[in-house]
Parts: structure tokens; sequence; C-alpha cells
């Protein structure tokens, strides 16, 4: 079991949400995965702040991103890395203190935690060991740019980032195109116009907002038409930011067949059977039993 300095347990838990020091209530126990601001600290929920305040420890990506929000709203609580490359390393030290009854407030750099982000190995070995797992919803860039995008709402598919190899990435677009789904997408801005022509190269013309620095300063969202969209990108639009791309479903006479045939012969001539099985039940919502039964028939009949 972790030992820890006593000074620690017995430090007042304060944050001072309007300019005046508040004493926060001490968090229970438990792994508390807290969303903070996607670009504006105004966004932190009071919620937020009082169990960031009264956490034991703030396990976040990167200290010193987190440090501006901690010194912005007067919390003194400790800050330890977790991410990507000292997961491994770090767990077993935050599974230790949740196992001493302390609290742990998982934040990313920015938004949802888990949401393109690290910890979904911590929640899961969290609930396994019997841990108390507790949502502190907020900011999310991904629900900000579909609110904003004047697009279908109704379904969506978030793909997060596209492969930053030209060939592995207009393969994946390709896997999506059928997909009767709004599609949300991450990009950076070095990328973005790589990205943008071969989305309209892939996809075909469809209406799409590319949202920019959401809820900064400089935030920016243009509508249009993916075609339009790339050709802007392509010829000088502003690339510096975050981005967050937003693609209109396919028209719906596309997809209402749904022809199984047709989206299996095109994904078995890219992948192997169980990835173009995958692909197709995703895009058509049939059983993968069902999807797999045809493969195999459709297969056949090739060799004959």
């Amino acid at each position: 079991m972790a030992i820890h300095d006593k000074s620690e347990s017995a430090r007042r838990h304060d944050y001072a949400p309007f300019g005046v020091p508040v004493e926060a209530r001490k968090a229970k126990a438990g792994l508390y995965l807290v969303a903070t601001p996607i670009g504006n600290l105004g966004d932190i929920t009071l919620r937020a702040l009082e169990v960031l305040a009264g956490a034991d420890v703030i396990a976040c990506e990167d200290t010193r991103v987190t440090r501006k929000l901690a010194d912005r709203f007067g919390i003194e609580t400790p800050l330890t890395p977790y991410h990507d490359h000292n997961a491994a390393s770090a767990r077993p030290k935050l599974m230790a203190r949740l196992a001493a009854g302390e609290a742990v407030a998982l934040v990313s750099d920015a938004g949802t935690p888990l949401i393109s982000d690290p910890g979904y190995r911590l929640v899961r070995e969290a609930q396994d060991l019997g841990f108390a797992v507790v949502a502190v919803p907020g900011a999310s860039s991904v629900l900000t740019a579909l609110s904003v995008a004047g697009l279908p709402t109704d379904r969506f598919f978030f793909e997060g980032f596209l492969p930053s190899k030209q060939g592995a990435r207009q393969k994946r677009i390709a896997a999506l195109a059928p997909m009767p789904a709004t599609l949300v997408l991450f990009e950076s801005g070095p990328r973005i116009a790589e990205a943008l022509a071969d989305l309209a190269m892939g996809l075909g013309d469809r209406p799409a907002a590319i949202c920019r620095e959401l809820t900064k300063l400089h935030e920016e969202v243009r509508r249009s038409t993916l075609v339009d969209l790339a050709r802007d990108y392509a010829h000088g639009a502003e690339t510096r930011g975050e981005f967050v791309v937003v693609v209109a479903p396919p028209p719906e006479d596309e997809t209402a067949p749904a022809d199984v045939d047709d989206l299996l012969r095109r994904a078995l001539a890219r992948v192997s059977v169980k990835d173009a099985v995958g692909e197709v039940a995703l895009a058509t919502g049939k059983p993968k039993r069902e999807v797999y039964q045809r493969a195999l028939e459709l297969s056949k009949g090739d060799d004959e």
C-alpha cells in the first residue's frame, strides 16, 4: 500500500471560482474523469473546479497545461503526469492511491478525458478492481463542432484523426464513405489541406464544416462543400490552430438500398475478409454473422 506524506492529507482543499477563496469538500475515494475547457477557461464547470480542488491528486497529460488551469482558479492539488508514454509505469501508482482510499482526478489537456486521449486502460483497471469511477462532464470539441456545423446530428460517427500517410488515409476514407451518419474528424493545421483533398475525392461533394480554434479568440467556422473547402485550404486559408472537420452523411438514396454485395466486393478488393465484414457491418448496421456469410458466398462465386 502506498505511503503518503501526512501533510498532504491534512492540506486544505481550496479553490477560487470567482477570485474569492472557497474551501472545497474533500472528494470521496475514486477515479474522477473531469472535462476541462477546450480553449476558453471560462467554460470550466463549478463541479469540475470543486472536484479538482477536492481530489488528492490530478493525473494529466501535460502538467504545464493543467497548471495554467489550476493557477487560474487557485487550485493547489498536486499534479502527476499520465500519458501514452508513461502509462505503464504511472498506472500502478495511481491504482495504489485508489487502494489507499484517495480521490484521483484524470484530465486531458483539453476537453473530455478518453476522447482521442489516453486513459481507457486506467478506467478499465479501476473498474475491474472495484473502485468508483465518476464522470464529471463538460466541454467536448466533438459536440461543440456538431452543434455549430449546421449538419444532421441525429446520428454521427467520431473518427478522430485520419492516418497521416496518404495511402492509408484514402483507404480509411473509402471505408467511411457508405456510413449513413455525419462524420466528425480531428485534423492538424499542417495536414488539413491534404486531408480535405482526400475527403473530397473519396466522399464526393458533400456539405461540410471546418471548425478551427473552437471557443478561442480566433474561432472560425467555414461551411461549404468538401470540394470548395478543399480548394480554399489549397489556396491559403488559415491553417494555424486545431481543427474539427464535420462532414454530412451520404444522400439517403445512396444508402437506402444498402447494397451489401457491392460494398463487400469493394471492401474485399482492399482488405481481408475479416476487415471487410467489419466495415460493411458498421456501414449498414447488419449483423456481422450475416455479412460474413454473404462474404463467403461471394468469395466462393468468384472462385468458380
